[in-house]
């Protein structure tokens, strides 16, 4: 009776052990990749997921907690509406070799909206700070 225990308690931490590497992100190939992770996880409300695709300083995190803080308030419908939204880039604008502005929409609200992404240690993350104004806006 032993050795079968032993072969369970085995499995049981070895399937453990492949709960903590699937929480792991994978990094955004480029910056495209990296503004669609995280507007993914945006619109899926995933709030979590999302943190993990932008760059961590205290701005960002106080920006990303303050949309979170708006969305509490929506209705069934509409959270629904956000997770089945597709995501449809316009137009990327290359600011630098580290720093790309994305404009894109969700099928959900069809309003074009932009994200700038900066690539920090060779990794694509969205830097919430910079506002950016839409395309064809006076400067």
């Amino acid at each position: 009776m032993k050795p079968c225990f032993s072969i369970g308690l085995l499995l049981l931490l070895g399937c453990a052990g492949c709960n903590n590497q699937s929480d792991a992100v994978p990094a955004s190939e480029n910056e495209i990749d990296a503004a669609r992770n995280f507007i993914r996880a945006s619109l899926d409300r995933n709030w979590p997921e999302a943190k993990k695709f932008m760059l961590q300083d205290s701005s960002n995190v106080e920006r990303l907690n303050s949309i979170e803080r708006l969305y509490l308030h929506e209705d069934r419908e509409e959270r629904r509406g956000y997770r089945e939204a597709s995501i449809t880039t316009y137009d990327t604008r290359k600011i630098s070799d580290s720093a790309t502005v994305v404009v894109y929409a969700n099928s959900y609200k069809n309003k074009k909206d932009s994200l700038k992404v900066v690539r920090v240690d060779g990794e694509w993350l969205v830097d919430l700070k910079y506002t950016v104004l839409p395309i064809g806006s006076p400067r």
